[in-house]
């Protein structure tokens, strides 16, 4: 008879208290990106929305502010996909014909628009921001490799559809990388019409994140063409 998998040991009291302290850190300098994008801020103000000393800081983040940015992004938007990868193409899920793969990507489309709603913040500060000019080329190889992690993790569903014939037979990293992009054009128009203050963009026409994921599914997977 299987043995159950003991349950993991509860984190000490210090243990707690060093994450909880983390968090804050970490909230502590998203609202401050937010507030004064990268260029703009630094450790000093990062350490006093906190309530935290700067050497606490860096005891926590000897990177300072670069590991902080790098960080947040590592966590809360990296990490957060992952996760929408996961909970969406679970070990059985029907990629078996194309109109289970269409419902399936059609649900991790909403997937991540719902969790953009979530975890807007943080979404919105990246997005605004352009990291990719502002790190070393250390740092800009560490997002770029999170971001290719992203795209191996939807690559993996788009092959299983490939090949039980539910989709064509079309390269599944590139495919993955179209997906996203249309995903994040689509936020970026959001962004666009939220931030612009001459009303030259027009707000995105949908209603919920269900319709603007029926939108993009029928995009990407019906095409525009007229039937």
């Amino acid at each position: 008879m299987p043995t159950s998998t003991p349950p993991a040991p509860t984190l000490g009291r210090r243990e707690r208290e060093r994450l909880l302290r983390r968090a804050a850190m970490l909230d502590a300098a998203l609202a401050v990106f937010a507030e004064n994008g990268y260029a703009g801020a630094s450790v000093d103000e990062i350490a006093e929305r906190a309530e935290f000393g700067k050497g606490t800081i860096y005891n926590y983040f000897p990177g300072g502010k670069d590991e902080l940015f790098l960080t947040l992004f590592e966590e809360r938007v990296v990490g957060w996909l992952h996760e929408v990868v996961a909970r969406s193409f679970p070990d059985d899920a029907d990629l078996s014909t194309p109109p289970a793969a269409r419902a399936a990507f059609r649900g991790f489309i909403g997937a991540l628009l719902r969790q953009f709603s979530e975890s807007r913040e943080a979404l919105l500060m990246f997005m605004k921001e352009g990291y990719r000019t502002r790190l070393d080329v250390e740092h800009e190889a560490a997002f770029s490799q999170h971001f290719l992690s992203v795209i191996e993790a939807v690559a993996r569903p788009i092959e299983v559809a490939v090949a039980a014939g539910a989709l064509r037979p079309l390269p599944a990293r590139t495919v993955a990388h179209v997906l996203m992009g249309n995903v994040r054009g689509y936020l970026m128009a959001e962004v666009d019409a939220e931030c612009d203050p001459s009303g030259t963009f027009e707000p995105a026409p949908f209603g919920s994140s269900s319709e603007a994921a029926e939108f993009l599914t029928t995009v990407l997977f019906d095409g525009l063409l007229a039937p």
